[in-house]
């Protein structure tokens, strides 16, 4: 078996962390990813670390979006209920519960670093099965990503980082794991996003905590998603981690340092230190769960 990316080029390699870039790939080929085998993952994927999720239309109504339960479904039943409805199943750290999704991500990761020159670091690699124009409202995410389009069409929007599309009080608090990656959205923004049509093969990786949002075409959308750390993007997180720290203490409004310097070291050391007196681990918060899948007959 081949590569998992098949395109590795320069310009692809010099653009990683610090612009939106695609690679073709060849998970499509796998029978991983066809029915009978998503089946087969939904069956044996535990049933609480699922999340199961329904969504509005408004795009500006993100707290639409709600936890639901499988409610005893089998995977052929669930699967069908994603293709009959508008659903988003996460099936996060499948590289910790499914052997062919640890032997998925050591490829990946493997690649990565022997290309990109560098560590890959806490690495979450999921699966993505979502339901014919079903969404995923505005967010960002705390480490980088990628997201690797198997099956179907979706439409991935990317925003400029920074202040309107991103408070920094917000982002902060995502990092303290106090708030999710979901925020407030404006639809005047999409004059300035990026936007890119993805297809079966087609992967995208971004920059560390540029916002994005999600619409999947008229039909049932596969995907992997991962997300993981480099040394500098685990260096940001930490700086971001000290700022919250410095605005909800001292009152302080903190800029991002992205060069090495005195600045840097001391927001590291300040990080270094909350994290040992707080010992708390983060973690995003888990909504309430709001609906139960049905599956209707035909």
């Amino acid at each position: 078996m081949g590569g998992v990316v098949a395109d590795w080029s320069n310009d692809r390699i010099e653009g990683f962390e610090g612009s939106i870039v695609r690679f073709r790939h060849t998970l499509a080929e796998r029978p991983l990813f066809s029915d009978d085998g998503l089946v087969d993952v939904l069956d044996r994927y535990p049933r609480q670390a699922m999340g199961i999720f329904t969504m509005g239309e408004d795009l500006e109504d993100w707290q639409s979006w709600r936890r639901g339960t499988a409610n005893g479904l089998d995977g052929a039943a669930l699967l069908e209920a994603v293709n009959q409805g508008r659903l988003w199943l996460n099936l996060r750290h499948a590289n910790e519960h499914l052997p062919e999704f640890v032997a998925l991500c050591d490829e990946i990761s493997a690649e990565k670093e022997k290309h990109f020159k560098t560590r890959i670091l806490n690495r979450d690699l999921g699966l993505l099965i979502s339901s014919p124009n079903a969404r995923v409202f505005y967010h960002l995410d705390v480490p980088l990503s990628s997201l690797w389009q198997v099956r179907g069409v979706k439409r991935i929007w990317f925003y400029p980082r920074g202040e309107p599309f991103t408070d920094p009080a917000w982002l902060e608090r995502c990092v303290h794991g106090v708030a999710e990656g979901q925020m407030p959205f404006a639809t005047e923004w999409d004059a300035q996003a990026q936007t890119f049509e993805l297809t079966a093969g087609d992967m995208v990786t971004w920059p560390q905590n540029m916002p994005h949002r999600v619409d999947n075409g008229p039909m049932m959308n596969v995907s992997v998603s991962m997300e993981f750390m480099t040394p500098p993007a685990r260096i940001r997180a930490n700086v971001l981690h000290a700022n919250g720290v410095l605005r909800t203490t001292l009152g302080w409004t903190p800029k991002v340092q992205d060069r090495v310097g005195p600045a840097m070291a001391a927001k590291l050391a300040v990080a270094s230190a909350h994290k040992a007196w707080t010992s708390q681990r983060k973690a995003q918060p888990v909504l309430p769960e709001t609906f139960a899948v049905e599956t209707h007959p035909a």
